[in-house]
C-alpha cells in the first residue's frame, strides 16, 4: 500500500462520497462556526484533504485566499464541478498533499485538516511540513478520528480486513492524547481541544494549535 493506492481508493469512492449525507449536521455546523470565527478577512488558508469541497465552499468567502487540496484527482474534479456552479473568487482547488506543497515567502495563516490526519502515513512528518507552511503564529485547525479510542473490534479486526480487501484506506491508529503529543512535538502550542459531536462521543476532537 502507498499514497498512490490511497489516491486510487479515494478516486473510486469519490462519487459515492459526494452523494453521502453528513452524519451529524449540527456538529458539522458547530465546527464550521468555530473555524470561521478563527479566520480573518486577510488570511491565506490551506485546506488539506478537502474531499469534494463542501467545507471549502462554506468557508472560502470569509478569507482573502483559500487553497483546497486533496490527494484524489476525482475528488478535486467533483469539487471543481461544484465550484463552477457556485464560484468564489478567493477559492482554488488543487490535487496536492502537505508534502507536495513547497513552503514559500507567502505562507499560510491557517492550515485546516478535517478527517485528514488519521489518513496520512507519516503523521510526524506531515505535521512538520504543515508547521513549515504556516506563517508565524499561524493556526493548525483539525478534527480527526482517533481510531485508537474506538471499539477494539473496529481497529483490530474490521479495519484491517477491509483494508486487505481494498474496502478501506490506510488509517493511523492513535488516541487523542497521542495526537496532541505529536502536534506539540511538531512545534505547536495547543489552544483548545473540543468535542463537537451531538450524537454521543464520536472520538473526533476538534483541535486548534498555534505555531510557535
Amino acid at each position: 500500500m502507498s499514497t498512490a493506492s490511497d489516491a486510487r481508493f479515494w478516486d473510486r469512492a469519490s462519487r459515492n462520497y459526494a452523494r453521502g449525507a453528513i452524519a451529524d449536521q449540527a456538529a458539522y455546523e458547530r465546527t464550521l462556526g468555530r473555524t470561521r470565527a478563527l479566520l480573518t478577512a486577510g488570511d491565506r488558508v490551506l485546506e488539506l484533504g478537502c474531499g469534494t469541497g463542501t467545507t471549502a465552499l462554506q468557508l472560502a468567502s470569509s478569507v482573502r485566499e483559500y487553497l483546497a487540496t486533496d490527494i484524489s484527482p476525482e475528488m478535486i474534479a467533483i469539487a471543481n464541478e461544484r465550484y463552477t456552479a457556485e464560484p468564489i473568487p478567493s477559492l482554488a482547488f488543487k490535487v496536492a498533499t502537505a508534502e507536495t506543497i513547497a513552503p514559500g515567502p507567502a505562507q499560510f495563516n491557517a492550515v485546516l485538516g478535517f478527517n485528514y490526519l488519521h489518513l496520512v502515513r507519516d503523521l510526524s512528518g506531515t505535521l512538520r511540513q504543515i508547521h513549515g507552511l504556516l506563517a508565524t503564529e499561524g493556526l493548525l485547525i483539525s478534527k480527526t478520528p482517533c481510531v485508537g479510542e474506538m471499539n477494539p473490534l473496529i481497529r483490530l479486526a474490521l479495519l484491517p480486513a477491509m483494508r486487505a480487501l481494498g474496502k478501506a484506506p490506510y488509517a493511523g491508529i492513535f488516541r487523542a492524547s497521542e495526537l496532541a503529543a505529536q502536534i506539540s512535538a511538531a512545534g505547536f502550542d495547543i489552544l483548545t481541544m473540543e468535542n463537537h459531536a451531538t450524537k454521543g462521543d464520536d472520538k473526533r476532537p476538534y483541535i486548534v494549535a498555534r505555531k510557535r
